[in-house]
């Protein structure tokens, strides 16, 4: 196996332990289930809202960015980006990705 290889599966394998620990720790205010069902175009319970970012972050065709305090995390196939603060972890907002 080369080196390119290894570094590949290193970012892809330090990608989903990222993903993993926001996943574990990820927490709402009660204002941010309105924001996102406010962005997204979608009429959630917070059980739903909750279930979706679950989803987003487990889902292996997602991508995370870190710019700045927060974490991008992109889902294409679901056309949603969770915006996470990367301090504490909690939800800022989503958006509809467009393509």
């Amino acid at each position: 196996m080369t080196s390119i290889h290894l570094c590949r599966k290193t970012r892809t394998q330090a990608r989903r332990e990222l993903l993993d620990q926001i996943k574990a720790q990820v927490c709402y205010t009660e204002l941010v289930y309105g924001r996102v069902k406010k962005k997204l175009a979608v009429n959630l319970t917070k059980a739903e809202v909750g279930s979706l970012v679950i989803a987003v972050l487990g889902d292996g065709a997602t991508d995370v960015e870190k710019l700045g305090k927060n974490y991008y995390v992109t889902n294409s196939t679901r056309r949603a980006q969770l915006v996470i603060n990367s301090f504490n972890y909690r939800l800022i907002t989503a958006n509809r990705v467009t393509e």
